[in-house]
């Protein structure tokens, strides 16, 4: 199994804090979303060299194990789970570093779809090369 791939690190700001002074969980979302993205790509990339166009269709299996803070250094791992013909399945681990530990809070997964922009602007599913079928 490859190493996780690091897709995004940031702190955690003031802004991003809900009622309970903890980071909105909404505001980790979008930070799955992305780094699972930037993952996709990376991966895809490493087997055909060029990746498509990819859309989220599905998050799935996400598990808030401890809130974030402010302050705290966030990191989002990627891993591949699942290549398909036309998807692509990320798992995220998410890791919070706070007064000098490391500290599980996150985990996702998450699929996309590659897809091609028709000129009716219409977005249709196309296929991604792996290893296997090149």
């Amino acid at each position: 199994m490859d190493q996780p791939y690091l897709a995004i690190k940031v702190v955690m700001m003031p802004r991003d804090l809900n009622p309970a002074n903890t980071i909105f969980g909404g505001v980790l979302l979008s930070y799955i979303d992305q780094a699972a993205a930037i993952g996709a790509r990376h991966e895809i990339n490493l087997l055909q060299g060029k990746a498509p166009l990819l859309v989220t269709v599905a998050m799935d299996k996400i598990e808030f194990k401890k809130p974030v803070l402010v302050g705290d250094v966030v990191s989002f791992r990627t891993r591949l789970v699942k290549l398909g013909r036309s998807s692509i399945t990320i798992h995220v681990d998410v890791e919070a570093e706070r007064s000098g530990q490391k500290l599980s809070v996150t985990e996702a997964e998450v699929v996309y779809v590659a897809v091609e922009k028709q000129p009716d602007g219409r977005l249709t599913p196309i296929p991604i090369r792996s290893e296997a079928s090149a």
